[in-house]
């Protein structure tokens, strides 16, 4: 049983009309979007942060990657499990998927992505120079590591939120343990 109960139809009229929408495209509010509800002012932060890192450089492909690398850190098994779903429907394979989770890729600029992102999430954004200069030399430029950093922030929140909600998981459960 949850510890934070998911919002079921007591929401505020702005957060109401986005939770339709999501059920209208994908026949189901998840339960994680449903509990960030509780709070209008995250759920809407949240939205229009997610909407925002959309329209970013990174394709859905590496924020799925960047996503994985993140709930695997923080241990969020709702998050890994909705987001090995996800990077399925974005074109990640099984081993795909595995690898990303641990900072790993076969493409090398998706291989620096998620290595960039286990290195900020380790050290807290304290990134040495020459991991800087790694991630630089494989193509991930400032600007892409400021997007790197913002979508593990949007991350943390929905695991943390998760985490401490104790989110019933709706999607097919994946163990956090590799």
């Amino acid at each position: 049983m949850p510890r934070i109960s998911p919002v079921l139809g007591s929401a505020d009229a702005a957060v109401t009309a986005i939770l339709d929408d999501i059920k209208a495209r994908r026949g189901k509010v998840p339960n994680a979007m449903a509990t960030l509800a509780q709070s209008s002012a995250a759920f809407n932060g949240y939205h229009a942060f997610s909407k925002a890192l959309m329209r970013g450089r990174l394709t859905s492909r590496q924020r799925e990657i960047v996503a994985l690398v993140t709930a695997q850190a923080n241990a969020c098994q709702y998050c890994l499990s909705g987001h090995t779903q996800t990077a399925a429907t974005v074109g990640l394979s099984s081993s795909e998927i595995l690898n990303a989770r641990a900072g790993k890729s076969g493409n090398a600029l998706d291989n620096a992505i998620a290595t960039f992102a286990v290195k900020v999430i380790q050290h807290k954004g304290l990134v040495d120079d020459a991991d800087l200069a790694v991630a630089r030399e494989a193509g991930v430029d400032d600007g892409l590591m400021v997007e790197v950093i913002a979508n593990i922030s949007l991350n943390t929140l929905t695991n943390y939120n998760n985490r401490l909600a104790d989110t019933e998981i709706d999607f097919p459960a994946v163990q956090v343990e590799l």
